[in-house]
């Protein structure tokens, strides 16, 4: 439940029975603000009172308990941050944004020092586990707790030895396969639904462990981790990558992210023409949903890439052709869909264990703003249908007449 701060000044109860606040339900949240939190977050009081006013700071219960999301960046604190207030107060920051490089060979002889590990970067979405007073809870990129992710990441992987050990810790990782609702991807290793981990952050600085200190805690948990495709010299990087990007490419797979061993330097990532491809393809599915902010990040992409790789008249159209078919062919399909009577939508299908699982999920649909209704229930699966209304509406005025 989110309490909207413009509407309702007055939240005196709003850290009631928290504890580690040190207050009570007669001391305000600006005082909380002012004596605690800054100093826990280090940023000033006034910040974050600006960003509550503006609403980039929620405030919302959690299975009754207060918290609070962070929406957008505030100075060093990262969107998807959440800091929930039970017996102790538990900051988990928001997954850092990470650059992308257009150019290899400059890039990467001005951004690292000496050894570059490239690690695949999968087709899913981005997850954080973390243990949340007794609980372990899987935090979408946006700080939503995910009821469905948090239920499969426990059933995925066995992670109490883990959070017993390091209750500070956050596992970032990656869930991917065929039964994910939100990315569907197939992977050969997967199959339905897995869960790839790519870091490990400590939960109030955000500071990511080392390459070496990371592997050795998920070998010793036995966890699952992403693919380390090479170790390179910064010198030798530029070449190895393009050559493992177009083999990534044709395996159907994403791309990479290249970091360095201490992960003090900020990665970067890199990703495939076919990649490129298949998100405009679901974009142009969508055009008015997702159609716009897609479009020239990934053209941009593909046309340094073309550059950098010296291609020819032959190589250029087959990569023109690929662009080309990729925004016009999906586009026309959920035209000819709408003009002959049905929405814009997508099919979702989750596993369950019961009808309340798929409630939840529901719930949860809705509180990010989705407009989703459920098909049906057969067995342990659910298939539940995205609308995506901007796109139905727009298209429908278009084919009645309406001008653009």
């Amino acid at each position: 439940m989110d309490i909207d701060w413009r509407r309702n000044n007055s939240l005196n109860n709003f850290f009631f029975n928290c504890p580690s606040c040190n207050l009570d339900s007669h001391v305000i949240v600006e005082d909380f603000l002012d004596k605690k939190l800054q100093k826990i977050l280090n940023v000033k009081a006034e910040k974050l009172n600006h960003a509550i006013n503006k609403g980039i700071i929620k405030f919302f219960q959690f299975h009754g308990t207060p918290a609070l999301q962070f929406k957008k960046d505030v100075i060093k604190i990262e969107a998807g941050t959440v800091i929930y207030f039970k017996e102790k107060i538990e900051v988990i920051r928001g997954f850092p944004k990470i650059r992308r490089t257009l150019m290899l060979s400059p890039t990467l002889k001005n951004h690292f020092k000496d050894k570059i590990i490239a690690e695949e970067k999968m087709n899913g979405y981005n997850v954080r586990i973390a243990l949340v007073g007794d609980e372990i809870v899987a935090l979408t990129r946006r700080g939503y707790m995910c009821p469905y992710t948090t239920k499969k990441a426990v059933e995925i992987m066995d992670l109490e030895d883990f959070f017993n050990d390091n209750p500070d810790l956050v596992i970032c990782g990656e869930m991917v396969g065929t039964d994910n609702p939100y990315v569907s991807h197939y992977y050969e290793e997967i199959g339905s639904l897995g869960f790839r981990i790519f870091d490990i952050r400590k939960k109030l600085s955000n500071d990511p462990l080392s390459i070496k200190d990371k592997q050795e805690i998920l070998e010793k948990y036995g966890l699952p981790a992403v693919r380390v495709l090479g170790i390179y010299s910064v010198d030798e990087a530029p070449d190895k990558i393009k050559k493992e990007i177009k083999e990534i490419g044709k395996a159907g797979r994403e791309g990479m992210v290249l970091k360095d061993p201490e992960m003090i330097i900020h990665p970067l990532k890199y990703t495939s023409s076919e990649a490129h491809a298949d998100e405009l393809k679901y974009a142009f599915t969508y055009p008015f949903d997702f159609g716009r902010d897609f479009l020239f990040s990934r053209v941009i992409r593909e046309g340094f890439q073309a550059f950098e790789n010296e291609e020819n008249e032959k190589e250029l159209q087959k990569r023109a052709h690929q662009l080309g078919e990729s925004i016009l062919y999906p586009m026309i399909d959920t035209i000819k869909n709408v003009d002959s009577g049905n929405p814009a939508s997508e099919d979702m299908i989750i596993d369950i264990e019961k009808e309340e699982d798929t409630e939840a999920f529901m719930r949860h649909l809705h509180d990010l703003g989705v407009y989703a209704v459920l098909l049906k229930i057969k067995g342990k699966k659910a298939v539940v249908r995205r609308i995506h209304q901007s796109t139905t509406d727009k298209i429908n005025n278009f084919l009645k007449g309406g001008l653009y």
